[in-house]
């Protein structure tokens, strides 16, 4: 749900907040107790995903807000969001590069 919530809130806020670069979520990882979210992020379409990173954590506490307005109903607690860049898919990518050559 959190996953799917933060994607909509890139979405809706991306292009005002974050230069038009599109942001995904993969991974989702919640401690037990619902205090704490670990949000992994694939970012495209921006030659320095250093500073986009950095804007997103300046942001974060809007895109908590806005992701809590979707799920007041269902959550109990909203977690705090920390932001991590997914660097999975660059790894592939090398990967796939040293197989072919």
């Amino acid at each position: 749900m959190i996953q799917k919530e933060l994607g909509n809130a890139f979405l809706r806020e991306g292009r005002s907040l974050f230069s038009g670069a599109m942001i995904t979520v993969t991974k989702v990882n919640v401690t037990k107790d619902l205090s704490q979210a670990k949000i992994y992020l694939s970012l495209f379409g921006t030659k320095d995903k250093a500073a986009l990173m950095a804007l997103i954590k300046h942001h974060g506490k809007d895109l908590r807000f806005h992701m809590a307005q979707g799920l007041r109903n269902q959550l109990r607690i909203i977690p705090e969001l920390q932001f991590f860049e997914d660097d999975s898919l660059d790894y592939i990518e090398n990967i796939d590069n040293l197989l072919k050559s």
